[in-house]
This record gives C-alpha cells, sequence and structure tokens, in this order.
C-alpha cells in the first residue's frame, strides 16, 4: 500500500491532478484514524467530527498547487499538520467569541499511549504556544511532538517522513516530552 500511495502522490506532484481522488481513496482511513484520535483528547461535546476534520485537512492538502510529498509518511507528516492548524484556528476563533470561555480542550495525559504525566487538561491554546517554543530551540523535535501527538505517527513512521534514524527520533521525542512538561508545569502557576 505504501508503495501505491508514493506512487500517486508522485504523480500527483507532476501534474496528474487526477490522481487527488484515488489518493484520498487510499489515505482516507489513515487520517480518519488521525482525526479520531485527535478529537478523543477535546472537551465533550464540541462540534466537530473526525470526518469533518479530514475533509477540511484534506482539502487544504490537495489545493496546494505547488505540493511535493515525497512518501507516505511525509503526506501523513503534512496532514498531521494541517489538522493541528485547523483546531489551533477553531480553538482561537472560539476564544474570541467567548472571550476566554468554553474553549476547545485536548487531554495530554495519553500522548499518542505515552503518558506525558499531566495530570490536567490543556488548552490546544496552551498547547499549541508551547510547541510554538519548542519549535523556535529546537524546529526537529517540534516537528517530532507535531508528528507523534497530533499525527499519531508511530516512531518509524516519524523517522521516515523526518529522513532521520528511529533512535532519533526516540531520543528527541523522550527530550521534547520532558521539556514540554515542564512547560505545562510552569503554564499551570500562570
Amino acid at each position: 500500500m505504501a508503495g501505491v500511495i508514493t506512487e500517486v502522490l508522485r504523480e500527483i506532484a507532476q501534474g496528474d491532478r487526477k490522481q487527488v481522488d484515488v489518493l484520498f481513496s487510499h489515505v482516507y482511513p489513515k487520517l480518519r484514524q488521525m482525526a479520531g484520535s485527535l478529537l478523543s483528547r477535546e472537551r465533550r461535546g464540541h462540534s466537530m467530527e473526525p470526518t469533518m476534520l479530514v475533509h477540511e485537512a484534506y482539502l487544504k492538502l490537495v489545493d496546494q498547487q505547488h505540493a511535493t510529498w515525497k512518501t507516505k509518511s511525509h503526506f501523513f507528516a503534512v496532514g498531521a499538520e494541517a489538522m493541528r492548524r485547523i483546531l489551533v484556528d477553531r480553538a482561537r476563533h472560539r476564544n474570541r467569541l467567548k472571550h476566554g470561555g468554553d474553549m476547545l480542550r485536548i487531554t495530554l495525559t495519553d500522548l499518542n499511549a505515552k503518558s506525558l504525566s499531566v495530570n490536567r487538561d490543556q488548552d490546544v491554546l496552551v498547547v499549541a504556544e508551547i510547541l510554538s517554543r519548542l519549535e523556535k530551540l529546537d524546529p526537529r523535535q517540534a516537528k517530532i511532538v507535531e508528528l507523534r501527538f497530533f499525527g499519531g505517527l508511530t516512531l518509524d513512521e516519524a523517522a521516515e517522513a523526518l529522513g532521520i534514524s528511529r533512535r532519533t527520533v526516540a531520543y528527541e521525542w523522550r527530550i521534547a516530552r520532558a521539556w514540554m512538561r515542564a512547560e505545562l508545569s510552569g503554564s499551570s502557576s500562570t
């Protein structure tokens, strides 16, 4: 399957826009799984369904005129980033509308089945801010967090998407989680 997706991505990159529908049929199950995982961390009663998030993210992905996805993992990495941005934008919009009330919530107690050891909910905006700070310090570690947390990618998939070894991803993932844990602890006291 990975080879088929990579071939379809290559054809799209070469200008064959007819392959977009073929791509969607191949990537939809994984994107839906990623969206379901992300939305399971949201506050109860939020209005976005996994299907809506997938479709919105997918439209952003295929609307790019000069997208050059190299592999299946790279495509899903970009998909994870698109979903994260959609959720952050929605949270910002709701925050503006309600002046801080009823913000979208995500739980960081389960960071891709790896405990971050945070015993409280964090606003998606707080997480986005912390991820932004990490990106300034170490862009690769921020990308690893994005791929693992928002994209649900495995260590192997993240390594492939970034073109680095699994061992490096595992090491930097541990460091980034520890840094985020410290930042989250600090943000709870402010």
